[in-house]
């Protein structure tokens, strides 16, 4: 059979060598997953191999020049499984909205259907965000088929638009998010306020046993019945839908448990209510008990926590909408001297716009004519405004403040800086962490064995009680065991946070890269930092101006920044910025020369000024010795000291260096506190680098390291057993940012869509560190939070339901209380999810 993986050159944990994601049918359960990984591991060559159950598919790292993805897909055949999909690798990835989803089951359900269509080589459904994602071979597949496979899974695909995924537009695909959750919102209080409307009335004369007049004897029973049909075959009948759809496909999910509950206490109620003389007593007069109040109740109960559930879900990709909506709906296009107001999606590169004050600019592009200050916060975080005039490059969404621009359009749509961060949230909001994995592998076997617990409830009460009494005792468990076992929130408890949690990095200017790198962030316990740029300014500064005798500081400045000014070098520049910020005016030199690596010469004023190195002024006849301890001091302490000589007498020295970035020892400190291991590496020579780790207060310094050999560092480190986050700037450092646990780039929002990391901090530099990480700890620990009440709910909830506890406590749960408490228990990890948007930095 022919196959498709996916196989690249990476770093990872085990060798940087290659890897291959396999697609696997027939495995049924956990013994299928340790058949597959045992016949993979004995390919000689391979070196791990990780089975996924859920996703059916399996990561295999190998040796590339041993393996083949043929010898691979022989060993899974020869286990007894197959390898499907297209013969050709290539392949493009989509994004399809769903409506209709209510729990895990509904994710298992459809991402199973896309599996099957041929040619689909992933799919990845994400229930709080309602989207899927495909890749498949255009060759063997089509959007429509993919669309078709969801359809007949039994959910709908609203405003479906067939583009690849990359090239979709951000507010196009938000626009019709947020259209679609309005329609569903609309259809769910519409049905809610129906079922609740018929559901009161239907309460208030169950419950009151004929105390009301009028509602005694059959005129009540009647009038019950009538009351709750309505209900289980009006707004019901998107539960019982969606579970014959399930049933079709051989699967059971959470509208399976309600409806089969729904069903048994309307059928059960209708023959009590039709035939009362199939009942013992019935001849006495004795009529058998109604339950079309719980009926009812619970299609109510399950409306409202649906209905619930929506509105929370919309908040939880709130940072997305409000990226997408700092995008102007208009740009006034300049062109053949007239200006035309056109839709944003119309521009072209190439376009030039005309952006007056107080305008966001439409798209990303570069400055033609004007000066102006633009509010670049909502993409750097910094809030004092950038001066922008001709050829300066500015940014769709930012605003303009002061003055009128003319901009070229150079990116557009999906190829925008705010775009591709769009992107990058919505992926990471849609993506996994790998704690989710125990959530849906109980969620694949959790309805078959909760309907075995009702089957059993049901034929244990009949068995301790078989009169029509008990017999009605006994449906009222049954009822109230598939209701409350709903797996709504297991489904919703890790999605929910990790889009809450990426979602406020979002807000932040932190950007997490997948539910996986904030699962890994949250484990971190030692930081590796690349010094320059990350920790340092990545530029030279003036730091030290130290005058000879009958000189003073300010004299002898002037005459080096007047020699330096005309080189082109970083230091000269360092040196002449810092005589401008100390207002130090400098004349013009003559006679320039140069030798690079050693010194430069010039004449200021008719004196011949030298600066260089100690050897190479004492070739031009100069003996700087009684300065060389000083020059050694300052190199100690990370500076780079040149001498000066004037008319061939020793002047003084001045020395530059790569300042700490503002905020950098307090990122240290900070680290430190959360218990974790800092290092910093770097090129530069030993004592240089020591003299800016004691600085900064970090212990542990690896110094000499050329940029080739960052990745080693990073393995050595994870030999150690650590879990490792490595900070570098995202492009030189990238092997190494690739193969720690957690890669961290420090950029801008220009180029953080390229960065090979994880996490990408925005704004504030290496200063967001710290938060990052708190924020992953939060997130993980919210995680978990939601993964134990949900469990500890149906741990508790179940046997309650089944009344197991009567004997002991007298316990005895409704239906219609079922219903209510598995509704809430959905709303409540959604609640404890949206905790995390009040995230703020020194909480861990």
């Amino acid at each position: 059979m022919s196959s498709t993986a996916t196989i690249a050159r990476t770093a990872t944990p085990e060798d940087a060598g290659a890897h291959a994601e396999l697609p696997i049918e027939g495995m049924t359960c956990a013994s299928c997953v340790v058949r597959v990984e045992r016949a993979l591991k004995a390919v000689p060559g391979v070196q791990a191999a990780h089975v996924n159950l859920v996703t059916g598919r399996a990561r295999v790292v190998f040796d590339g020049a041993a393996v083949t993805q043929a010898a691979l897909t022989r060993a899974i055949e020869g286990a007894g499984y197959a390898v499907p999909g297209p013969a050709a690798a290539e392949t493009t990835s989509i994004e399809l909205p769903i409506a209709g989803m209510t729990c895990a089951n509904c994710v298992r359900r459809i991402e199973k259907a896309l599996r099957a269509v041929r040619g689909v080589t992933e799919a990845s459904v994400n229930l709080v965000t309602g989207r899927a994602t495909v890749s498949f071979a255009p060759g063997e597949a089509s959007p429509r088929a993919l669309v078709e496979a969801i359809t007949r899974a039994g959910y709908s695909v609203p405003e479906f638009a067939a583009a690849p995924a990359a090239r979709v537009e951000a507010a196009a695909r938000a626009e019709a998010l947020a259209q679609s959750e309005q329609r569903e919102q609309r259809g769910l209080r519409r049905d809610f306020v129906a079922a609740a409307a018929l559901s009161v009335p239907l309460l208030v004369v169950a419950m009151s046993h004929g105390a009301i007049p009028g509602t005694a004897g059959t005129f009540g029973r009647w009038l019950q019945f009538v009351l709750a049909t309505p209900v289980v075959f009006g707004p019901g009948r998107r539960f019982l839908r969606l579970a014959w759809k399930a049933l079709g496909h051989g699967a059971a999910d959470m509208n399976t448990l309600v409806s089969i509950g729904t069903l048994a206490a309307w059928v059960y109620s209708t023959v009590a209510l039709t035939l009362p003389g199939l009942f013992p007593h019935a001849e006495h007069g004795a009529l058998p008990h109604l339950y079309f109040e719980a009926a009812a109740a619970i299609v109510s109960f399950v409306l409202l926590g649906k209905l619930l559930e929506t509105r929370a879900r919309r908040r939880l990709s709130d940072a997305v909408r409000g990226l997408v909506a700092l995008v102007p709906k208009t740009a006034r296009r300049l062109g053949e001297g007239r200006e035309d107001d056109v839709p944003v999606e119309s521009l072209v590169p190439g376009d030039h716009v005309l952006v007056r004050p107080g305008e966001r600019i439409p798209s990303d592009g570069v400055v033609v004519r004007g000066v102006s200050a633009v509010d670049e916060s909502m993409l750097t975080g910094e809030s004092i405004p950038v001066d922008k005039a001709k050829e300066a490059q500015v940014f769709g969404g930012t605003l303009n403040q002061s003055g009128a621009l003319v901009v070229r359009v150079t990116h557009t749509g999906g190829d925008t800086a705010l775009a591709r961060i769009v992107e990058a949230v919505e992926q990471a909001q849609g993506s996994r962490a790998p704690i989710a994995r125990l959530a849906d592998v109980v969620s694949s076997y959790f309805v078959p064995i909760v309907l075995g617990i009702a089957m059993i409830t049901l034929l244990a009460w009949v068995a301790v009680d078989p009169t029509a009494g008990g017999f009605a005792a006994a449906i009222e468990r049954f009822v109230a065991v598939l209701v409350i076992a709903c797996p709504c929130a297991l489904g919703l408890a890790t999605p929910a946070a990790v889009a809450v949690g990426t979602g406020r990095g979002a807000e932040l200017g932190i950007l997490v890269k997948g539910g996986a790198a904030l699962e890994a962030a949250s484990r971190v316990d030692a930081v590796l930092l690349d010094k320059t740029g990350t920790l340092t300014e990545g530029k030279p500064a003036l730091t030290d101006v130290v005058p000879g005798a009958g000189w003073s500081a300010a004299e002898l400045l002037a005459l080096v920044a007047a020699v330096e000014r005309a080189s082109e070098h970083p230091v000269a520049r360092a040196i002449v910025e810092g005589a401008e910020q100390r207002a130090i005016r400098a004349a013009l030199a003559s006679e320039f020369r140069m030798e690079p690596g050693f010194g430069i010469a010039g004449t200021v004023d008719g004196r011949i000024v030298l600066v260089g190195t100690s050897a190479w002024l004492g070739r031009n006849g100069v003996d700087a010795a009684s300065l060389e301890a000083e020059a050694e001091r300052l190199a100690e302490r990370g500076r780079t000291p040149s001498f000066v000589a004037v008319d061939g007498v020793l002047a003084g020295l001045v020395a530059v260096a790569d300042r700490p970035g503002e905020g950098a020892r307090q990122v240290v400190a900070d680290l430190k506190a959360l218990g974790i291991e800092v290092a910093m590496f770097t090129g530069d020579r030993r004592r240089t680098a020591e003299a800016i780790a004691a600085e900064l207060g970090i212990g542990r310094v690896i110094a000499e390291v050329r940029p080739e050999d960052k990745a080693r560092v990073v393995a050595d480190e994870r030999a150690r057993g650590r879990v490792v986050a490595m900070v570098g700037d995202g492009v030189n450092d990238a092997p190494a940012l690739a193969g720690a646990h957690v890669g961290v780039a420090i950029g801008t929002g220009t180029d953080i869509a390229v960065a090979a990391a994880d996490i990408a901090l925005l704004r504030g530099g290496i200063s967001s560190l710290p938060v990052a990480l708190q924020l992953a700890r939060r997130t993980l620990r919210t995680i978990r939070q939601n993964l134990f009440w949900a469990f500890v709910y149906n741990v508790i909830g179940i046997p309650i339901a089944a009344g197991a506890l009567y004997l002991w406590t007298g316990w005895l749960l409704s239906p219609v209380l079922a219903s209510a408490a598995m509704s809430l228990s959905s709303v409540s990890v959604l609640a404890n999810s949206l905790r995390l948007r009040r995230f703020a930095a020194g909480g861990v």
